[in-house]
């Protein structure tokens, strides 16, 4: 925190904040996360690298470098700032690839007609089709991740700054803030044959743009999440399924805590945020109690699914606006032990689409929805969809009662404020 402020500290999640905010530095990449910001700002609040001393700021403008920036200074605070847009993708799918891995003849060998959709590839050895694709894929996989310590803020400097195929790695740390960048999907080059996932099978895929692991006291705040070039429309076919080479935009998983999400932009994607990543007894016994996030003054837009899907979580999300497209499924996915809190948000639907539509139940858990409105109008939409979805009938009351806000805009307002001001190269 800054010198002098006072962290805010709260007893319960229905606590009221009695901490005074600590101020904000001129300089973005010295802000900190305002007290009553949403879950991140519980407990010790989020501050990144605020306190770094000049000797631990690096201006970076190669995978390398941040690559190398991230490890550097041992366990001091740090600031990262970006420069332009980096590539993460390296010198493409084929120099990933081992010797011997041949995509012509991995899909020959599980075609279904030859491998049945019985069985999956999991028992495949090394030297096989399969075998050669996971230690292809393993070899991205060193590439594209990156891992980001504790007390770091990573900030885009300017207006275009950004990453192209990275994927940014929070696992098991406390206080960061990712700030002002636009993450370009990556894609996987090597996607996975799973013949037993749905009747069809599926093509599975690695690699969201950015993954909270396990780690606490997280501010991802004006970013845009995109697919950029390369969106499942352009993505082929094999086997009549599409060849999935992106996984997810964000994803919140493993016990992952108090977090903020505010004025990013998650656009054109399919499975868009996770939070909770199974419905397992071993999942729930680390998620349970856990995963509290808080979003507000986001754009979800061109979205499938999954803004976002939840299991466990405490979440409220509150002032941000969704604008559905082709292929809208949902927005909310109402999970295991979900406690979900969405209220005066906005939706915009095209003609034809339903608002019972927006929330979407695949677990029994109990649902806060007030104040939202759709295409101008306000919307009960735990009422609408109970009406329009009659076999999968959503509780309201979520039984908590969010104080982690700040500023709270009327609905009607929210779709132009958002407009204005969320997304990298708005940050003011």
């Amino acid at each position: 925190m800054a010198a002098g402020c006072t962290a805010v500290v709260l007893a319960a999640a229905t606590a009221t904040a009695s901490a005074r905010p600590c101020p904000q530095h001129t300089d973005p990449a010295r802000q900190v996360l305002a007290a009553e910001d949403g879950w991140g700002a519980y407990g010790t609040g989020t501050a990144g690298g605020a306190r770094a001393d000049a000797a631990h700021v690096y201006t970076v403008t190669t995978w390398d470098a941040f690559k190398a920036a991230l490890a550097a200074g041992g366990d001091a605070p740090k600031i990262i700032k970006v420069e332009g847009t980096i590539d993460a993708d390296g010198p493409g799918c084929d120099s990933f690839a081992v010797p011997g891995y041949d995509f012509g003849t991995y899909l020959k060998t599980y075609a279904p007609e030859t491998w049945g959709r019985d069985k999956d590839l999991s028992a495949e050895p090394d030297d096989s089709p399969e075998g050669l694709r996971r230690a292809s894929q393993a070899r991205q996989d060193a590439f594209v991740k990156a891992y980001v310590p504790a007390r770091t803020t990573i900030i885009g400097v300017g207006e275009d700054a950004g990453f192209k195929g990275a994927s940014l790695q929070i696992k098991g740390v406390d206080d960061v803030i990712v700030r002002n960048l636009t993450f370009e999907s990556p894609l996987d080059c090597f996607p996975q044959w799973d013949p037993t996932d749905t009747a069809d099978g599926n093509w599975n895929s690695e690699y969201d743009s950015a993954v909270v692991h396990g780690s606490t006291h997280v501010w991802m705040d004006h970013d845009t999440f995109t697919d950029g070039d390369h969106p499942d429309s352009t993505l082929p076919h094999y086997y009549g399924r599409i060849y999935e080479q992106h996984d997810g935009e964000l994803d919140i998983v493993k016990g992952a805590d108090y977090v903020t999400a505010s004025w990013n932009v998650f656009a054109d994607h399919d499975k868009t945020i996770l939070i909770g990543n199974s419905d397992s007894a071993a999942t729930a016994a680390v998620d349970r109690g856990h995963l509290k996030v808080t979003f507000h003054h986001n754009l979800f837009t061109g979205l499938v699914e999954r803004a976002p899907r939840i299991r466990f979580g405490q979440v409220d999300s509150y002032d941000n606006h969704f604008v559905a497209g082709p292929g809208y499924g949902y927005s909310y996915g109402i999970g295991m032990e979900s406690q979900l809190v969405a209220e005066h948000n906005a939706f915009t639907l095209p003609a034809g689409t339903g608002a019972g539509t927006i929330l979407k139940k695949w677990k029994e858990a109990p649902v806060t929805a007030a104040d939202n409105y759709v295409n101008g109008r306000r919307t009960d939409l735990i009422a609408v969809h109970n009406a329009e979805v009659p076999s999968e009938i959503l509780r309201a009351g979520a039984g908590w009662t969010p104080v982690l806000r700040t500023h709270v805009d009327p609905p009607r307002s929210v779709p132009a404020l958002v407009g204005r001001g969320a997304g990298a190269g708005r940050l003011r």
